[in-house]
């Protein structure tokens, strides 16, 4: 094994810097078929369910194969129904990718898009449901990665609640890092991955979601492999997954479900993620960077920042800077202004932000870019 490389922190929503004790659990091999694999799979339902505060006999854990999209879509296709109608709550590439699959499936739905960084408001979803009284379902992301928008999920929920209409949240950035409980908050759907918050890699996604909506799931599916019912009945009947799992992937997620409890669960994980932006968030400013968003808004998940107007600052130079430095970012999904946007998720802490901002600081001035200050002559920025 080499281990003398050092690899770069990852400050984006996902894939993100894991721990060694999550890398080390892939080393070994599973059958997918073996008892004891079947038991690591249990396991995993059962924390996730727990970690939702979901209780067994009312909710449900489905993983299901691919990306965090895979589990979109197959929680769409399932807990919609094909005969109703589906708001889809949009402020930024997610909310629009599930208007793209739910067209793709061929249902109906209408849109309250809020552009780029406002979120949707309760009054303006109670609005939609009384003009639209056919609308079944509401599909909310709760952390919107495009801009980092930590949108209202309770207040909207309640609303969703009082009229009678399924909730389905997209909670894959957020779920593990950001308490959420469907025993206190009324979620019908939870679709969530592993590589985000619970700081596992990528392989698969998880639906937790209410039995009486799997139920009356069944045929619905518009794919065989994304049958959400199909996998969870099967999974009850057999223990196994209907097709080839992503062994090293859900080994990996136990591990890394461990060191999530030993953080202190989902608060431990929000304090450490918060301390992560607050500090990120400061030193940027003294730099005499921007954020798209209000205070009030900005999640402890990734923040975006608006870009220099200098014309020295360049995207992709300023990127190539930052990654011979060991840091790697992500580019901004804005429409309207350019942008640049680092997370605050993994294994990472504030002395990791502090040397992130030393390199920004180091590869700005390598471009030519003006700094409003220096960093160095900041006392406490991280």
């Amino acid at each position: 094994m080499v281990d003398n490389v050092k690899e770069p922190y990852l400050l984006t929503p996902g894939p993100l810097t894991t721990s060694y004790a999550t890398k080390a659990a892939m080393l070994r091999d599973w059958g997918s078929w073996d008892d004891d694999f079947n038991q690591v799979t249990a396991d995993v339902r059962t924390q996730l369910l727990a970690m939702a505060e979901a209780a067994s006999d009312e909710y449900a854990c489905v993983p299901m194969q691919g990306s965090g999209t895979f589990a979109v879509e197959s929680a769409l296709a399932c807990a919609t129904d094909p005969n109703g109608k589906v708001l889809v709550l949009m402020n930024g590439a997610y909310g629009k990718r599930a208007a793209q699959l739910l067209q793709m499936m061929g249902r109906r739905y209408v849109t309250l898009d809020k552009g780029d960084y406002l979120p949707p408001q309760p009054n303006e979803v109670a609005a939609l449901l009384e003009q639209y009284p056919e609308i079944t379902s509401v599909f909310l992301v709760h952390c919107e990665t495009s801009s980092g928008i930590l949108n209202p999920l309770e207040a909207i929920a309640e609303v969703v609640h009082s009229h009678g209409k399924t909730l389905i949240v997209d909670a894959m950035s957020s779920f593990g890092g950001v308490p959420i409980s469907v025993l206190k908050t009324p979620i019908d759907v939870l679709i969530s991955s592993a590589n985000k918050c619970i700081e596992g890699v990528p392989g698969f996604g998880f639906v937790i979601l209410r039995r009486t909506l799997l139920e009356a799931g069944k045929g619905r599916a518009h794919s065989l492999s994304l049958d959400l019912y199909a996998q969870w009945e099967y999974m009850e009947r057999t223990g196994q997954w209907r097709f080839t799992p992503p062994t090293h992937s859900v080994v990996a997620f136990q591990a890394a479900l461990a060191q999530h409890r030993e953080e202190g669960g989902v608060a431990g994980r929000c304090a450490r993620y918060t301390r992560n932006r607050d500090a990120l968030v400061k030193g940027m400013r003294v730099l005499g960077f921007s954020t798209l968003l209000e205070d009030e808004w900005l999640s402890p998940i990734i923040t975006t920042f608006l870009s220099p107007t200098d014309p020295a600052f360049e995207f992709n130079a300023f990127y190539a800077a930052l990654k011979s430095r060991g840091f790697l970012i992500y580019p901004g999904k804005l429409t309207e202004v350019d942008s640049f946007r680092i997370g605050c998720i993994g294994q990472l802490g504030i002395t990791v932000i502090a040397q992130l901002l030393s390199a920004i600081q180091e590869a700005l001035t390598e471009m030519g870019v003006a700094l409003i200050a220096d960093l160095s002559s900041q006392s406490g920025s991280a």
